[in-house]
């Protein structure tokens, strides 16, 4: 854990639980591409500099969740060096408390006011503003959270975050984080026309095809959606609704998974109702779900 890895002259990466990436601007100087989970992440990736005898010039923060920005707050205490990443992203990253709260809907009760959900503040400026080096390029990647990019180096190599997650993952926990869902699937839709020498998405294997992942990734979205209509045949209160995604995929709940589960089955909801397949209403002070296929009209 936490190998450097080369895929190609200037371009390397961390091999850790949510992938780092490393472009050399120069035989001395490096910018990070993500910043780990946290404080000791950081340390771990400041050893790998020093053993390069490398100068991080900058982050890149690919979005605010707390597993991309973790590093960053030793790295730029002890390193000095600047964060970049998108508006909304860096108004999470200098306000990690809005995540849980996000999540929760509320102010969070301390169990959700942990590391995996609440980084320690750091600076960020916005992305638009970063000296980038020439060939370096910054895409948009909707769906997973608020403004997520993406990075393609030099060496042709896309970062490609949180957008597309492994087999492995999916077939553990089948719901992964989506904060809008429509975005999401127009973001496969545009991987899929990407080429490039490597991808590397946060939480799977690098790759030089990412087109079975993208498959992958997009039939288990349906495959919730179709659930989600199935169970609704019948009227269902939320949380009646997220027991049963639960037990369907034999799901064990605890304060985490019920806020990023919760959150992500929100978010289909409203792309289903949007879509005008869902219909929502109130009965008894009950905000009820249902297929908008069996309501009488």
């Amino acid at each position: 854990m936490y190998e450097l890895v080369q895929v190609a002259e200037n371009t390397f990466y961390i091999n850790c639980p949510s992938k780092i990436g490393v472009y050399r601007t120069s035989p001395t100087s490096v910018i990070l591409i993500d910043s780990g989970n946290d404080k000791d992440a950081g340390r771990k990736i400041q050893k790998i500099l020093e053993a390069e005898k490398w100068t991080l010039e900058a982050i890149i923060n690919t979005h605010s969740n707390a597993d991309h920005i973790g590093g960053n707050t030793l790295l730029q205490n002890r390193l000095h060096c600047p964060a970049y990443c998108t508006p909304m992203e860096n108004g999470i990253i200098e306000n990690p408390i809005i995540e849980p709260s996000f999540l929760y809907g509320g102010y969070p009760f301390s169990k959700l006011r942990n590391k995996f959900l609440m980084a320690t503040p750091s600076k960020a400026q916005d992305i638009a503003t970063a000296n980038l080096p020439d060939g370096m390029e910054i895409f948009p990647l909707g769906g997973h959270f608020w403004q997520m990019i993406g990075v393609k180096t030099p060496d042709d190599v896309y970062f490609v975050a949180d957008s597309i997650f492994g087999e492995e993952i999916i077939n553990k926990y089948h719901i992964n984080f989506n904060y809008d869902i429509a975005a999401f699937f127009k973001t496969l839709d545009y991987l899929e026309t990407l080429e490039g020498k490597m991808f590397v998405p946060a939480h799977s294997e690098a790759t030089e095809d990412i087109h079975d992942l993208i498959a992958l990734n997009r039939q288990k979205a349906e495959e919730i959606l179709s659930l989600l209509l199935d169970i609704c045949k019948e009227p269902q209160t939320f949380d009646n609704l997220l027991q049963k995604v639960f037990n369907h995929y034999a799901l064990a709940m605890n304060h985490g998974q019920y806020v990023l589960v919760g959150s992500t089955i929100r978010s289909y909801l409203s792309y289903l109702f949007d879509a005008k397949k869902m219909d929502a209403y109130a009965e008894d002070n009950f905000m009820l779900w249902k297929s908008i296929e069996d309501i009488d009209k």
